[in-house]
């Protein structure tokens, strides 16, 4: 029985052991546990006698049990590891002559590893990364103009801006003498005025007209009217009246540039000019051809330089003549304005020699094959403006004109396009391009008719339609009947 007994209390010992080893065993995953040194071995004390009594052995047996449980206990809450003592054995299995011998100790539980150990951080991290993991760092967050400006300087090192050197402290120069070769920074060569650079260039001019055949005195009188020209435009020395007329300007440029085409390009023929009046109001109307309208520049300048008076005529123009620019510009400048009547009485009443080409875009349009054939002459409205004004009416008649550039055909649709009268189809436009504008060397002629008197018309006669009408058809024939006889008279349409 006392034998069962102990089998029983070792069972029980080893049971309670068991159980605080899986208690304190660490979970998979969590540090491992570290193994305590050893405890020093308990004094083992001699076994009592073996006569001691049952409940003796039953009561220290008990009191065992209960110093393990909280032995036990206190190991699990504190999670620390304990050390299992080794039980004693009960007398009653041993004889009283011999020591019980010692159990088993429990073997050493092993350290375990972690599961997944974490990896090895060999470097920090960059600030970009911990910015988009969402860790907040320490510094301060910059905006994005200064990290904008930041990232530029680190790019571009090369454009900072240097400070400025310091300004060299010159040295006061000796004044310069041209005649001096060694003077310092200057060349021996004296710097001409510009006095000398205009007789330098007169002389040159001189060399030139003597080789062209042309007499050096004439070169020499152009060059001091192009200066005094100059002088007086710097100087604002000249006027322009309420039309836009602006006489220095004409007188020394205008005409200066229709010169070459008059006398050696056309080469006109001026006949009938004691029928212009000397002074006093007057109205010069003129057939009208020859694609681009320059019979009327050139009606214009015969009169300036072929009459005594040296007059002016005031040309009545259309409205897209002045619509177009720089030609409107140049054509108020030279002495033309618009065809109304209110212009016209004005001129008239000022004395002014006025010139009309009562055709208009019709004359100057046709066909070559309706050359020198007039069309119709409008309203009258010329007749009416100089019956009004009582000067007379001077009829001119153009013959040469017609050739410098005769029309084969119209285009149209790119005239309406272009907003023209018309788009002439020449034999050098438009095949030649802008070389096909450069009109035909042909010969002219003009001719100033009889001129016919409107004085002696009662008052009122302007608003007579009939008058104006018989005046209107008079004028015309009269410049038709030219016209033929100038043609037979021709010897050739370039000769």
């Amino acid at each position: 029985m006392a034998a069962r007994r102990g089998t029983l209390a070792a069972g029980a010992a080893r049971a309670g052991g068991e159980r605080a080893r899986r208690r304190t065993t660490p979970l998979i995953g969590a540090d491992p546990v570290q193994e305590a040194p050893a405890a020093e071995a308990p004094v083992r004390r001699p076994a009592a006698k073996a006569t001691t009594t049952k409940a003796t052995t039953t009561k220290a047996t008990t009191k065992k049990a209960a110093t393990r449980k909280a032995a036990t206990r206190k190991t699990a809450a504190t999670a620390t590891p304990a050390t299992v003592s080794t039980p004693r054995p009960t007398p009653a299995t041993a004889p009283a002559s011999k020591p019980t011998p010692p159990a088993p100790a429990p073997p050493a539980t092993p350290a375990r590893r972690k599961h997944r150990p974490a990896p090895r951080v060999t470097s920090a991290p960059s600030a970009r990364a911990t910015t988009q993991a969402g860790e907040r760092t320490g510094r301060a967050r910059l905006s994005p103009r200064e990290k904008a400006r930041r990232d530029a300087e680190s790019r571009r090192p090369h454009l900072r801006l240097a400070e400025p050197p310091p300004p060299p402290v010159e040295e006061a120069a000796p004044p310069l003498d041209p005649t001096i070769s060694d003077a310092p920074g200057r060349s021996g060569l004296p710097v001409p005025d510009l006095t000398d650079l205009v007789e330098a260039l007169v002389v040159a001019l001189r060399v030139a007209a003597e080789a062209a055949g042309v007499a050096p005195e004439d070169v020499e009188r152009r060059v001091a009217q192009v200066l005094a020209y100059l002088r007086r435009r710097l100087d604002g020395d000249y006027t322009v009246d309420d039309f836009g007329y602006d006489e220095h300007f004409t007188e020394h440029v205008f005409y200066p540039m229709l010169r070459p085409l008059y006398r050696h390009w056309f080469r006109v023929e001026v006949r009938g000019i004691e029928n212009i009046p000397a002074e006093g109001g007057a109205l010069v109307v003129s057939n009208h051809s020859g694609t681009v309208a320059l019979d009327s520049l050139m009606v214009q300048l015969a009169i300036h330089d072929e009459h005594p008076a040296h007059r002016t005529m005031r040309a009545l123009g259309a409205d897209l003549v002045f619509q177009t620019p720089f030609v409107g510009t140049m054509a108020r400048r030279s002495g033309s304005t618009l065809a109304t009547n209110d212009d016209a009485e004005r001129l008239f009443a000022r004395g002014e020699l006025v010139g009309v080409f009562p055709e208009g875009f019709k004359g100057t349009g046709k066909p070559f094959s309706e050359r020198y054939k007039l069309q119709r002459f409008g309203r009258g409205g010329f007749v009416s403006a100089a019956l009004a004004a009582g000067v007379p009416i001077v009829p001119c008649s153009v013959v040469g004109a017609e050739e410098i550039a005769p029309i084969l055909g119209n285009m149209g649709t790119l005239a309406r396009l272009l907003g023209l009268p018309y788009a002439p189809i020449t034999p050098t436009f438009p095949w030649l391009g802008p070389l096909g504008l450069v009109p035909l060397p042909s010969k002219w002629i003009i001719e100033f008719g009889t001129p016919i008197e409107t004085e002696g018309h009662e008052d009122g006669a302007a608003d007579d339609p009939m008058l104006v009408f018989d005046l209107t058809d008079q004028v015309r024939e009269t410049i038709q009947q030219t016209l033929y006889t100038l043609l037979m008279q021709r010897r050739s349409v370039f000769f």
